[in-house]
C-alpha cells in the first residue's frame, strides 16, 4: 500500500514501566498468531492519510512543553472475546476531544462513535477464556496511576504499524 493510501492511527505513549507490565500480560495471554502488536492506547483508529502534516502540528501543540496527563488504569473490562484494562483519563479525554472536532467530517464510525480509553490484554479468544482471565485480572485489581508519555501517530498497511511521528510530554 503506498502511503498516501495508508491510514493513520493515534495512539497515547505509555510511561516505560506500565508499557513493559502491560505488554508483559499481553504477550503472555493474546493468541501469539494474532498479536502483532505492542500494548497500546488508541485514539483514533483511522485517519485520512491526507491529514499528517497537520496531525503531526496538532500533536506537537498537544505536547510540547506540556506536563503529561494524569491516568489511570480504573478497572478490567470485558471485551465479550477478550479483556482489557480500562483508562480514565479526563485530561486525554480533552485531548482527544479537541482533535475529534479538528477532523470531525473525517472521523470513521468507529472514531465518531464515542471513546472507551483502554488497553487490550487479550482478544479473539472464546468467551470462557476471556471470562477467565477477566476473574483472575479483578481478583488482584487495585486502581492505579498510569503513565503517559506522549502522543504518537502510525501508518497501518494491514500488518504491524510503522512510525510516523512521536511527541513526548515535557
Amino acid at each position: 500500500m503506498s502511503e498516501s493510501a495508508a491510514p493513520i492511527i493515534v495512539t497515547a505513549v505509555l510511561g516505560a514501566e506500565d508499557h513493559a507490565h502491560l505488554d508483559g500480560l499481553r504477550r503472555a495471554h493474546f493468541p501469539l498468531e494474532r498479536n502483532h502488536l505492542a500494548a497500546h492506547l488508541t485514539l483514533f483508529h483511522h485517519l485520512p492519510p491526507d491529514v499528517a502534516p497537520e496531525l503531526k502540528q496538532r500533536l506537537t501543540a498537544l505536547t510540547r512543553g506540556e506536563a503529561p496527563p494524569r491516568a489511570w488504569l480504573g478497572g478490567v473490562m470485558s471485551l465479550g472475546r477478550g479483556v482489557a484494562f480500562r483508562v480514565e483519563s479526563p485530561e486525554l479525554e480533552a485531548m482527544r476531544a479537541d482533535l475529534a472536532d479538528a477532523f470531525a467530517p473525517l472521523l470513521t464510525p468507529q472514531d465518531r462513535a464515542g471513546w472507551r480509553p483502554h488497553v487490550t490484554i487479550q482478544n479473539k479468544v472464546a468467551p470462557a477464556v476471556a471470562a477467565a482471565l477477566k476473574a483472575e485480572l479483578e481478583a488482584g485489581f487495585v486502581r492505579r496511576p498510569l503513565a503517559i508519555a506522549g502522543l504518537a501517530s502510525w501508518w497501518y498497511r494491514g500488518g504491524p504499524w510503522e512510525a510516523l511521528s512521536v511527541h513526548k510530554f515535557a
